[in-house]
């Protein structure tokens, strides 16, 4: 069965294509960050104040995009948004300047905040069946890029290539996709009512418990994701005393786990796409805890690393659905102001991008990596719980509509 109608195969090819490179560019900071660390000679905060302007400008621009893309279109929101990312892409790391990467890293941030938002309401529009199948295939593309990224980086380094150009390559192939973006008939996905109906809907949608779960759900999903795929290097070396490259390749394991489970889930499951989000999203925290918990009560041995590399895999197969899902869900529940509350759930995870680092830092840096990795355990149990509400919610809602759920 087709994922899409055939009229809006083309539209779902070309964002594909952009959600992919939008992975590409959320994740190649992270991978250079030690080259621009010694060819720049910034320190850690200087380092952290630069990538943060990005999680910040993410945050904003994902808020204001959805009234942006009432006003004038998903056309001209998007393209606003590659034309920020063209210009970041092609000057970041052009300079040591830190104030002008700063500068720069927010343009990318905020021209990302604008994609996500116009994918996201775009795929919803195209699946008419609501199944989400499409919206977990979409974000497959970007656990794509997310994984290709940091790979590039390595590749350019290892051929003795300067890092920097990885951008030029991102802003070049933007444009690209923004020729293309500007000539795709967005007009197929129809439009919702600008103006004061629209604000008044918005005004609605703030009372509902559905509205402000889809936010706090995406808020602690990413903040379990980041904890995981970010300090699982770090807790094999110093917890269970893995060596360096094993550690290294527990990230890459925990995101082929969230890639399988995004081709995976749109290819073989065929049931209700909320029984899969409350599945995926206890997978997630009963890893994340038994993971947390394996660190107090070993220090090392096959046994228990063998364990924990499973538990790194089935955490990432448990985050893969979470946020499509979500997304999707909230979507679904407003039909006629999709683009404000999937804006609004969107700039949830905006902000757990940014906040969520810092707080689990310094846990770690005041109680040690096993205190720091149980908060993680923590919040994936709370992304289980408000998951569940979500679902409970959303059910709620469609049986007040009269609609099978």
């Amino acid at each position: 069965m087709s994922l899409i109608a055939p009229r809006y195969r083309g539209i779902y090819l070309a964002l594909f294509c952009l959600f992919a490179l939008f992975g590409i560019s959320m994740t190649v900071i992270g991978a250079s960050l030690p080259k621009i660390l010694t060819e720049f000679g910034w320190n850690y905060a200087t380092a952290g104040a630069v990538i943060a302007s990005g999680s910040v400008a993410y945050f904003l621009s994902s808020m204001a995009a959805g009234p942006v893309l009432r006003r004038f279109g998903p056309k001209r929101a998007v393209l606003s948004g590659l034309v920020a990312c063209i210009l970041g892409s092609a000057f970041f790391a052009a300079t040591p300047s830190p104030i002008a990467n700063l500068l720069l890293n927010a343009l990318i941030g905020s021209g990302q905040g604008f994609i996500e938002i116009v994918v996201n309401w775009s795929v919803l529009r195209m699946d008419e069946k609501g199944s989400g199948r499409a919206m977990n295939l979409m974000h497959g593309s970007f656990a794509i890029g997310a994984v290709a990224g940091p790979m590039a980086v390595g590749i350019l380094i290892s051929a003795g290539l300067r890092w920097a150009l990885l951008y030029r390559a991102i802003a070049l192939v933007f444009v690209l996709l923004a020729i293309v973006v500007a000539f795709l008939p967005f007009s197929r996905l129809g439009r919702e009512e600008p103006g004061h109906r629209q604000r008044n809907k918005v005004a609605v949608l703030a009372k509902q418990p559905l509205y402000w779960l889809g936010f706090v759900t995406l808020l602690v999903y990413v903040g379990a994701e980041l904890g995981v795929s970010t300090w699982v290097a770090e807790f094999f070396v110093k917890v269970f005393l893995a060596n360096p490259a094993l550690g290294s390749f527990m990230v890459s394991l925990f995101w082929i786990g969230l890639l399988a489970g995004r081709f995976g889930a749109p290819a073989l499951y065929r049931g209700k796409q909320q029984v899969l989000l409350v599945a995926c999203s206890l997978l997630l925290a009963i890893c994340v805890i038994a993971l947390a918990v394996l660190g107090y009560l070993q220090t090392g041995g096959p046994a228990s690393i063998a364990a924990a590399v499973a538990l790194v895999f089935l955490s990432g197969l448990g985050c893969s659905v979470v946020y499509p899902i979500a997304v999707s869900l909230v979507g679904a529940s407003f039909p006629g102001a999709q683009s404000g509350a999937v804006s609004f759930a969107v700039a949830g995870g905006g902000l757990g991008v940014f906040v969520f680092p810092y707080l689990m830092s310094w846990i770690s840096q005041t109680w040690g990596l096993r205190a720091g990795f149980m908060s993680y355990a923590v919040v994936a149990a709370v992304t289980a719980v408000s998951s569940i509400a979500l679902v409970a919610a959303f059910d709620k809602e469609r049986l007040a509509r009269g609609l099978e759920h």
